[in-house]
C-alpha cells in the first residue's frame, strides 16, 4: 500500500524561487514540504554553472529579509554602477546612470551557484521545512479539501495548496492542465567568467550586435561575467574554440575595450526559450518562478521576478493563515495573479520586443535601432523612468 502523509503547502522544486517561498512561509508556522527531483547534496552544494545573476535593490531587500544574503560572501558579489547599452558600431550608447535617481548603484551581481546555496541554508534553517529530494512528481490531482501528489516511488501526499516552482519546462503546471506560451529564439547563451587587464569602473555593457549579442557583467576586481547570444548553429563552434581564441574573440567582439582578456571559468551554454504560463494559479495550485514566467536573460530579471513572485505568494498565505481562512482560497489567489501579472508581464513581452528590435539584421530594425538609442540619450527622463525600474524591481 502507497505510504501517504499530510502537509499544509507543497513546493515542487527546491531553486532558489521554490526555497525562498519555503523560507518566506517559515515564520507563518505552517507546514512546508519542498519536493525535488535532485539528490540532497546537489542541492545543498549546488555546482558552479556559470551563470551569474542581476539582482535590483528590492531583490537584496529581499534576500536580506528571507535570510539569504547573510549567506553570500561579500567578495564574491559585484556591483552595477552604471549600465551602457551599444548597438553594433555605432557611436551613440544609451547610458544608464544610478546616481540621479539618488542611489549608490543599479545593482548587484551574484553567481547562481551562491544564490542557490544561501536559499537552500536559509530555508532548511526553518523547524517547519522539510525536503524531499531524489523523488520526481508523477502525478497530480485535485480533490475535497486538498490537493494530491504522487510522488515516483508511489508516496503521495496531501496538501491545502500545491506550489509549482519546478522550471519554465514545469511538468506539475503540464499536470495542472495549465497551457503556456513559448518562444524559442533559436539562439544559445554561453556564459563565462574572464580576467581582463582593465578596470571595468563597475560598468555594465549590453552589447548588440545584429545576429548575436554580448553582455559584460562586472565581478570584483578586474573580472567579469560574459554572456554571449550566439544563432545554434554557431554556439557548439564556440563553445569547442581553444580557450586563448575563446578569450581573444570574446576582447574583440567587445572593441578591446578591457584590454586582454582570459578564460578563468569553465563555459557553459543554454537554449534561448522564454515561457509564458497562461495562468499563474488554479483550484489548489500557484506558479512561481520560471514555472510562471521564464525570462529572456537579456534583461537580467529572471530570478528578479521569481523572489518577487514568492514574496507574493507567501504575504497572501501568510495573512490567510492569520485570520483563519483557506490558504488556498481562490479570492487570495486571485490577488496573488494579479500582483504578480501586472509587473511580469509587461516585462515580459517587452523584453522580447527589444530582444526582436535589437537582433533583427535587416536595414529597417537597424534604423530603428539606431533612432531608439538616439532618442532614448537625448531624452534625460526616460532614462530616469527606466534606471528607476531597474532599481525597483
Amino acid at each position: 500500500m502507497a505510504r501517504r502523509s499530510e502537509t499544509d503547502v507543497i513546493v515542487v522544486g527546491a531553486g532558489p524561487a521554490g526555497l525562498s517561498l519555503a523560507r518566506a512561509l517559515g515564520p507563518s508556522g505552517l507546514d512546508i514540504t519542498v519536493i525535488e527531483a535532485q539528490a540532497l547534496e546537489t542541492i545543498a552544494e549546488p555546482a558552479e554553472d556559470g551563470r551569474d545573476i542581476a539582482l535590483t535593490h528590492r531583490s537584496q531587500q529581499l534576500m536580506e529579509e528571507l535570510g539569504l544574503w547573510a549567506h553570500i560572501p561579500e567578495d564574491a558579489a559585484g556591483t552595477i554602477r552604471d549600465a551602457k547599452v551599444l548597438n553594433g558600431a555605432s557611436p551613440f550608447a544609451l547610458h544608464f546612470d544610478a546616481r540621479p535617481a539618488g542611489a549608490g548603484y543599479l545593482g548587484r551581481i551574484v553567481p547562481n551557484h551562491l544564490i542557490r546555496k544561501a536559499a537552500f541554508a536559509a530555508a532548511t534553517a526553518c523547524d517547519n521545512v522539510r525536503l524531499v529530494t531524489g523523488q520526481r512528481v508523477t502525478g497530480f490531482r485535485r480533490h475535497e479539501g486538498g490537493a494530491e501528489v504522487t510522488l515516483a516511488d508511489g508516496a503521495r501526499l496531501d496538501a491545502r495548496l500545491v506550489v509549482a516552482a519546478d522550471s519554465r519546462f514545469s511538468q506539475l503546471r503540464r499536470m495542472a492542465g495549465i497551457a503556456a506560451d513559448s518562444l524559442d529564439f533559436a539562439r544559445v547563451v554561453i556564459v563565462c567568467e574572464m580576467e581582463h587587464e582593465r578596470p571595468h569602473n563597475d560598468t555594465a555593457f549590453e552589447c548588440f550586435q545584429y545576429d548575436q549579442t554580448l553582455a559584460i557583467l562586472p565581478m570584483p576586481g578586474n573580472r567579469c561575467s560574459a554572456v554571449i547570444t550566439l544563432p545554434a548553429g554557431r554556439a557548439e563552434q564556440a563553445m569547442q574554440m581553444p580557450e586563448e581564441a575563446f578569450a581573444a574573440d570574446v576582447a574583440r567582439r567587445f572593441g578591446g575595450r578591457l584590454g586582454g582578456m582570459r578564460l578563468i571559468s569553465p563555459r557553459h551554454s543554454y537554449p534561448l526559450v522564454a515561457v509564458l504560463a497562461r495562468k499563474f494559479v488554479g483550484p489548489r495550485l500557484a506558479l512561481i518562478g520560471d514555472a510562471a514566467v521564464g525570462m529572456h536573460p537579456v534583461t537580467a530579471h529572471g530570478f528578479n521576478l521569481g523572489l518577487s513572485s514568492a514574496a507574493l505568494l507567501a504575504q497572501g498565505v501568510s495573512e490567510a493563515a492569520t485570520r483563519g481562512r483557506s490558504i488556498a482560497g481562490m479570492p487570495m489567489l486571485r490577488a496573488y495573479e494579479a500582483a504578480h501579472r501586472r509587473h511580469a508581464v509587461p516585462l515580459f513581452h517587452g523584453t522580447n520586443a527589444l530582444v526582436k528590435l535589437f537582433t533583427d539584421t535587416m536595414p529597417p530594425a537597424r534604423l530603428a535601432r539606431a533612432a531608439a538609442l538616439r532618442l532614448g540619450q537625448l531624452l534625460p527622463p526616460v532614462r530616469r523612468g527606466i534606471v528607476k525600474q531597474l532599481i525597483q524591481v
